[in-house]
């Protein structure tokens, strides 16, 4: 798969990513020079836990036939020691429905083995940049 992000003239920062049949803005806030007119690529990265740990839960909850009716995750960016190695993110699962503990207990776990959540803390990364 092939994600592209292609600046758009219109703003200094700007970027516009296509991935798949989607695009999705990207953009510096206005303290780094951007207009703020998009998430910023930490925004995507931390959305991508956030996204996959509340997709994680709605899935798995259908497979257990859990009640779920209702899932938020609320992603907290703790990046002040980023630049000596240590980037913090804290996720709140909030979950609605005619649940037990022992299924909150499940669905919690569920989120702790989202995909990203794997790959963010468990697997080594290699990132490669040519000139095309």
């Amino acid at each position: 798969m092939t994600i592209k992000a292609l600046r758009d003239q219109s703003l200094p920062m700007r970027h516009i990513v296509h991935v798949r049949n989607h695009i999705i803005p990207a953009d510096g806030s206005v303290e780094e020079g951007g207009n703020d007119a998009g998430p910023s690529p930490h925004d995507l990265y931390d959305a991508a836990l956030s996204a996959c740990k509340a997709l994680t839960v709605v899935w798995f909850a259908k497979r257990k036939n859990i009640p779920v009716e209702h899932v938020e995750v609320s992603m907290e960016r703790d990046a002040s020691e980023e630049r000596q190695g240590i980037y913090r993110l804290t996720a709140t699962l909030h979950v609605t429905g005619d649940l037990t503990e022992a299924q909150r207990t499940e669905l919690l776990a569920a989120a702790q083995k989202c995909p990203i959540h794997k790959l963010m803390t468990s697997v080594t990364t290699e990132v490669t940049t040519v000139l095309g």
